[in-house]
């Protein structure tokens, strides 16, 4: 089995089931030459997960789905301008940041290839909603700030996807049954799809290469609702971060989680205490100093201060989703520097 995995995994041609036991192809690419690993190139970073990855926080709408009402970005901007000002611009339109861009192929692996792609902004989100954000907004400004080469954020999430099938990485198949997770394939391949075209996606940067920077997760919800999921996301998630880092050929990659920490706090499940553990270095020596873990309950933000009642995508605040990819930037931030 594990021989097998490898050879699709180096072919990018992958058939495998969905958890209801269905088969269907996974749309992927054929080339196979290695990553590039250029030191003065674009610093890709790659932020998956489900839902909450896709984008789900309101920049504009509030409570009572007003706009600029409590529980929307705009709120945090106009009241407290010293943490969220920077936001805007002086005329109050939202800013863009032209060194750092967004592939998004936001289809699934299973329709036909639809990308959007531009600079850092609102609107990478959910039915590529102009007012909605995703933590790639938040991570993008805090990773901006502190770095001096372009950088390009692929995202690759999609709703309703669990890392005990979906997101399956080869080794935990290996050890532990089951198959390879389409979207663990699909994953791959999307960024795959971007990487060996950079020039053709971003004519800006023709004729530059890039180095995978670092690997964002943001992902738990469906896990947590199954019991054997529950049980064995600390061991999957150690495979993903290993099988990751040995496509990428880099056993040091940065790895950086924010917990699943919605509906709500300060309640912690066993997914929690597992996307804390792996950050334990005295439990993983081989992850000390690059997979860090923010607890992200202190971002959740009740009902009554929030969009919506939806608890699994944190209310649709904008300021909780914000803060997650705030967090999940700074913890990468602190990993580049050493």
């Amino acid at each position: 089995m594990k021989l097998l995995t490898r050879r699709m995994l180096v072919k990018f041609l992958a058939f495998t089931l969905t958890a209801s036991g269905t088969a269907f192809a996974v749309e992927t690419s054929n080339k196979t030459r290695p990553w590039d690993n250029d030191p003065k190139g674009v610093l890709v970073f790659i932020l998956a997960g489900q839902s909450n990855m896709v984008g789900h926080g309101k920049a504009e709408e509030g409570h009572g789905d007003v706009k600029g009402a409590i529980g929307s970005l705009r709120y945090q901007v106009e009241h407290d301008p010293k943490n969220y000002g920077h936001l805007v611009n002086k005329d109050g339109t939202w800013k863009t940041r032209d060194n750092v861009k967004v592939w998004w192929r936001d289809s699934d692996i299973t329709e036909p290839r639809g990308v959007i792609k531009g600079d850092l902004k609102i609107g990478y989100s959910q039915s590529r909603n102009p007012s909605w954000i995703g933590p790639e907004y938040g991570f993008g400004w805090a990773v901006a700030d502190h770095v001096k080469q372009p950088v390009l954020i692929i995202k690759t999430a999609w709703g309703g996807k669990s890392l005990n099938v979906d997101f399956r990485p080869p080794s935990a198949a290996a050890a532990r049954g089951g198959v390879v997770g389409p979207y663990y394939t699909g994953m791959l391949s999307y960024v795959r799809d971007v990487l060996d075209n950079l020039g053709t996606e971003f004519p800006e940067w023709k004729g530059k290469g890039y180095r995978i920077a670092g690997f964002g997760w943001h992902q738990g919800w469906n896990d947590r609702c199954d019991k054997i999921a529950s049980d064995n996301y600390e061991a999957n998630l150690v495979d993903l971060i290993k099988d990751l880092r040995a496509e990428f050929a880099n056993p040091k990659l940065p790895v950086s989680i924010t917990t699943t920490s919605m509906d709500p706090p300060p309640k912690t499940t066993v997914v929690e205490l597992a996307q804390l553990s792996v950050a334990d270095s005295k439990k993983y020596p081989d992850f000390k100093g690059n997979v860090k873990t923010t607890d992200a309950r202190p971002f959740w933000r009740d009902a009554s201060i929030s969009p919506s009642n939806f608890g699994y995508h944190w209310n649709h605040n904008g300021e909780s989703e914000y803060l997650n990819g705030k967090a999940m930037g700074e913890k990468m931030v602190e990993m580049l520097a050493h």
